[in-house]
């Protein structure tokens, strides 16, 4: 293992090199602890989409123009639409009175008709839907395949965000693609272990049988007509949804258990808002999502396992780490509450991006922020539409693209990283720190986000954070 340390080390030398053309071990294992925070549901145009300089809406062309699912453009997008719970909690849909009935066919400022911290509405985004309306890398049946009609053409300003704020003076990756396509679900099983879950004979109300189109005129499509499982499941061991369907504990290797078995063991944890409280009910807040808890899915990680009680832990717990209280991970994914993740529908993107912005400078501010790498991501795009296409590597993705901003004092300050990345480069960055196999083909193959990094030591001055001290922000007195 530790010939492969070396050897990654090497690699990452030559890729990066220093200002004074000089890179040794130490440099890359300098880094002592990288911390993933996994946000919620929207693709790169439709927050990042007016980033000075990036591959923003200026470039989207003629993929700014829908058409309908016999390839016909409409002469103006379909009515925008809300979802609601009626007096019988079930879900409807109603027309969004809030934005016009005359939109043209090209994106739309949604900020126009409904404030950044107010909700929208919660467009589709599954596994075969996602597949339609990237329509062979065309991208334009994002609205023939959505029940949110012109929602999902709207953008944000999104300078009016801290993570904005982050990317100006960090790295901003602007060609990030989430692993899968479709949904939360199988998005937050490829971030762990690159690899999509499998359901063994299950039940004909959960498979779509041979004709894959199935999904798209309203059969069941939670599992492949091989086996797989792609569109939400509730994990077989609580926390879970009662009556929902459930999927069989899973065995595939996890990034968990390659920490777990490194020698030295490198340590680890999975935080998340609202988990202490989940363990403890019997009715689950809505707020709280059991398929954004993917290590729960797993056998190593099961209810009272050694696993789950070592590596699966409260948001709480998270911040008495940052605050000395207690130990801090050398690996750490971080999965905020739901009304602050910014997923469309329950959440807005302001109370969310104002949370982040929380935990960002308490990092910077922490003991530990001058040996750490922070990576914020989304787990998939939400149904809304983006322009560019996504490479095309296997059955399973990668899905559409989505902000990513690098924040690090190694991070290169002010830069638009144009990598072509997935989110196994997350995997394959820890991979390539801690000297440990692949876990597939996906980050086997991946780059590692090191084009991101500069490891000389003046981009390590610990005095271009965004967040500074207390002590360093205050004014100087008036003489």
């Amino acid at each position: 293992m530790f010939r492969r340390l070396a050897l990654a080390t090497l690699l990452f030398c030559a890729s990066v090199g220093t200002l004074s053309g000089q890179c040794s071990a130490a440099q890359l294992s300098d880094v002592e602890h990288i911390i993933v925070i996994y946000l919620e549901n929207h693709s790169f145009d439709n927050l990042f989409g007016l980033f000075p300089n990036a591959d923003g809406l200026a470039a989207a062309g003629a993929t700014k123009v829908q058409v309908d699912k016999n390839g016909r453009p409409y002469d103006f997008l379909p009515r925008a639409m809300q979802d609601f719970r009626d007096e019988r909690n079930v879900n409807q849909f109603r027309i969004d009175l809030r934005f016009p009935d005359d939109l043209p066919n090209q994106p739309f400022s949604i900020d126009a008709y409904v404030p950044i911290g107010d909700n929208t509405g919660d467009p589709i985004h599954r596994f075969y839907h996602q597949q339609a309306q990237i329509d062979g890398g065309l991208m334009d049946k994002f609205v023939a395949y959505s029940n949110m009609g012109a929602l999902v053409m709207g953008f944000y300003d999104g300078s009016k965000t801290k993570l904005w704020e982050y990317a100006e003076h960090y790295t901003l990756a602007d060609h990030f693609f989430h692993a899968a396509f479709g949904g939360s679900f199988l998005n937050h099983f490829w971030m762990i272990c690159a690899c999509t879950p499998r359901y063994e004979n299950a039940p004909d109300t959960l498979t779509i049988g041979s004709d894959v189109t199935g999904p798209l005129r309203g059969l069941p499509d939670q599992v492949t007509p091989d086996g797989y499982a792609v569109n939400t499941l509730e994990p077989f061991d609580p926390p879970q949804r009662k009556g929902g369907p459930r999927l069989p504990l899973q065995t595939m290797k996890t990034i968990g258990d390659e920490l777990n078995d490194a020698k030295p063991k490198v340590t680890w944890a999975w935080y998340a808002g609202g988990w202490n409280d989940a363990l403890k009910a019997d009715r689950l807040d809505e707020n709280f999502q059991t398929h954004h808890q993917p290590f729960a899915y797993f056998e190593n990680y099961r209810k009272d396992s050694d696993g789950r009680r070592e590596h699966l832990k409260d948001e709480e717990e998270l911040l008495q780490a940052l605050d000395g209280l207690a130990d801090f991970p050398q690996v750490v994914f971080y999965k905020p509450f739901g009304r602050q993740n910014e997923h469309p529908g329950y959440a807005n993107v302001l109370e969310g991006d104002q949370h982040v912005g929380e935990l960002l400078c308490k990092i910077e501010k922490s003991q530990y922020w001058s040996k750490s790498i922070v990576i914020v991501t989304f787990d998939e795009n939400g149904g809304y539409w983006d322009h560019v296409p996504p490479p095309h590597i296997d059955r399973w993705g990668p899905g559409v693209r989505v902000p990513t901003v690098i924040i690090s004092p190694y991070a290169k300050k002010g830069f638009i990283d144009h990598t072509t990345y997935d989110t196994t480069a997350i995997l394959k960055l820890i991979e390539n720190r801690y000297g440990l196999d692949s876990l597939g083909k996906r980050d086997k193959n991946s780059k590692d986000l090191t084009a991101a990094l500069d490891f000389s030591e003046a981009n390590a001055s610990l005095d271009n954070r965004v967040c500074k001290p207390e002590a360093e922000s205050k004014p100087e007195p008036k003489p």
